[in-house]
């Protein structure tokens, strides 16, 4: 069968496989999403593919790879990453594993126009540009009739073409906010290589949502659980619009792991009851350290509770159907397409939620989008700015962000810092990774993106601001998810909380997660970590820098609160770390 859509991106696994298919609709240009092997017979009417990034080696023998008909069957073609790999590798190019990984931040040197060279892709682009890298692999000699566009410190060859055929490729990735030339660079393949003419316009969303979420329920009314948040908040109103309120109910479970304040903010939205579980989740998760099995039990329980509430409302006569505000990076991340790595399993993606995806009995109105398209999804509806201008707030709540540990030991001195006996989790590559954490004195930056792509072992790199003892003073002690633990991190949460929205730096931040790790003495077991981040979608983030008055405002505060041993502020971008720590 046939494609209809002008861009077809082939998806080799790549975390942000689905940004690029969003990005390309922003263009004005409809696109689908297809599995990497996909025959190029059934690509024919395409006028470009793209291959997405993927978290696996062009090497090794079970990787994704696409029919190589697809370079001669008159479609132009651009791989990104591992999708730049895999087209220098299958036609006779060279790749090979790097001497150290380039995750982040990297800069990108064109070099000057050659013969042969059309400089399409970067038309009205020219000299260093800011570019998004997550890899290890490299290619380092094109193939046959390529020629390079462009290299980095790290990467020599990250952009080449061969016009006759149509073929480009690039090592980083235009598609993500980050790459300050991004769109340019896909509208130059969209419109001056590929030549496709604009057929999509974003405005037809909220249309298209409202007419799925009828197909999907049917006759049956919806049940939703609303957090408060943006994502549940919005799918809400979506189905309310498209339904009629009379057939769209609402409850929010205050789980004990929430923010101080957010159940009493919530609990005053019009609609909405407050189910209090707290003891039920808090006792489900004792003595759990592993923060998959705390994501898995969270969502879990919240089956569980969801489960109680329907029977209770007489909600299980057939006539109803669990509605969630899941986003697209929530599916993403749990390997939520065929290939992709399970970076971290969301609250709304385990095993008790996916049957009931199966069974059809789940709308998820937001599913295809992310978190800037569902504000500006929430914009259209009207909704009001105090919801749709909240930070993100994770599903499990605290619980992600109140790191325990198994071992009661010391911190590790290294050549370039001090090693943490603590286990992160991160992202690189487009694949997942679980590793201690590197400790440093400076609050550094650009030292921290060279430490992390030069160490292997590690994926974050933190930095001391104020500690009660040196840092060799201080261990990290076995330690669990605890009510006394919770409300330490509550308090230290509220404390960051009121002084970014005094000092109005939260308006220049996307999200600023407070992490609480078992880092300290016997006084005063635990350290806080903070954590603010810009982005636009959560797909890519980037680690902010506070104003130095606030920090030490925060810092000598945070030390007054019982417990609290230590303040260390995370330097380290999304990839390679997520943003969440668990």
């Amino acid at each position: 069968m046939k494609t209809a859509a002008q861009i077809v991106v082939l998806d080799a696994g790549g975390q942000y496989c689905h940004l690029i298919a969003r990005k390309v609709r922003d263009l004005g240009v409809y696109c689908e999403v297809r599995a990497s092997e996909t025959p190029a017979a059934e690509l024919a009417g395409a006028k470009g593919l793209i291959i997405s990034g993927g978290p696996n080696s062009v090497y090794d023998p079970s990787s994704p790879t696409v029919d190589p008909a697809i370079f001669q069957n008159g479609a132009c073609v651009l791989g990104i990453c591992y999708g730049h790999q895999l087209m220098a590798h299958l036609l006779g190019g060279t790749v090979e594993l790097g001497v150290k990984g380039e995750y982040g931040l990297a800069t990108l040197d064109l070099l000057p126009k050659r013969d042969g060279c059309d400089g399409v892709l970067f038309a009205g682009i020219s000299g260093a540009q800011q570019v998004w890298m997550s890899h290890r692999d490299l290619v380092t000699a094109p193939p046959p009739g390529f020629s390079v566009l462009a290299g980095t410190a790290t990467c020599a060859v990250a952009a080449i073409e061969e016009p006759a055929r149509g073929l480009y490729a690039v090592q980083f990735h235009p598609e993500v906010a980050h790459t300050t030339r991004g769109r340019e660079i896909l509208s130059n393949f969209l419109f001056g290589i590929c030549g496709c003419l604009r057929d999509w316009d974003p405005r037809q969303r909220v249309p298209q949502i409202e007419n799925e979420i009828r197909q999907c329920v049917g006759d049956r009314n919806v049940f939703f659980f609303v957090s408060g948040g943006v994502d549940s908040t919005v799918a809400w109103a979506l189905c309310q619009r498209a339904l009629g309120a009379g057939r769209v109910r609402g409850v929010y479970v205050d789980t004990g792991l929430m923010r101080e304040g957010e159940t009493d903010y919530v609990g005053r939205m019009p609609g909405l009851s407050v189910e209090a579980a707290q003891e039920q989740f808090l006792d489900a998760l004792a003595g759990v350290r592993d923060p998959e099995q705390k994501r898995h039990i969270i969502g879990e329980e919240f089956v569980r509770v969801q489960e109680r509430i329907i029977e209770s409302r007489h909600l299980l006569d057939g006539h109803w159907i669990l509605g969630q505000g899941t986003i697209y990076p929530d599916t993403i991340e749990s390997g939520g397409s065929e290939k992709a790595a399970v970076i971290k399993t969301h609250h709304n993606r385990v095993p008790g939620i996916q049957r009931l995806i199966d069974a059809g009995r789940i709308v998820e109105p937001l599913r295809a989008y992310y978190k800037d398209e569902v504000r500006e999804i929430g914009r259209e509806l009207g909704l009001p700015a105090e919801v749709l201008d909240r930070h993100p707030f994770p599903g499990p709540g605290l619980a992600i962000r109140c790191l325990c540990s198994e071992i009661e030991a010391g911190v590790e001195a290294a050549t370039e810092g001090f090693i943490l006996p603590l286990h992160s989790v991160g992202v690189q590559g487009d694949s997942r990774s679980y590793a201690p954490v590197l400790c440093i004195e400076s609050l550094d930056h650009a030292r921290a993106t060279d430490l992390i792509n030069r160490i292997c072992g590690v994926n974050r790199v933190i930095a001391r601001v104020r500690t009660v003892a040196p840092l060799p003073g201080l261990r990290v002690r076995a330690s669990s998810l605890t009510a006394d633990r919770l409300a330490r991190l509550r308090h230290a949460d509220a404390i960051v909380r009121r002084l970014s929205h005094q000092s109005g730096f939260d308006r220049h931040i996307w999200q600023f997660p407070v992490v609480l790790i078992p880092l300290g003495s016997s006084d005063a077991p635990d350290s806080v970590v903070l954590r603010p981040i810009d982005s636009v979608d959560g797909m890519t983030a980037q680690s902010v820098a506070m104003p130095d008055a606030l920090l030490d405002e925060m810092s000598t505060e945070l030390l007054t609160v019982p417990g609290i041993a230590g303040v260390f502020y995370d330097l380290t971008h999304k990839p390679p770390a997520t943003i969440e720590w668990e």
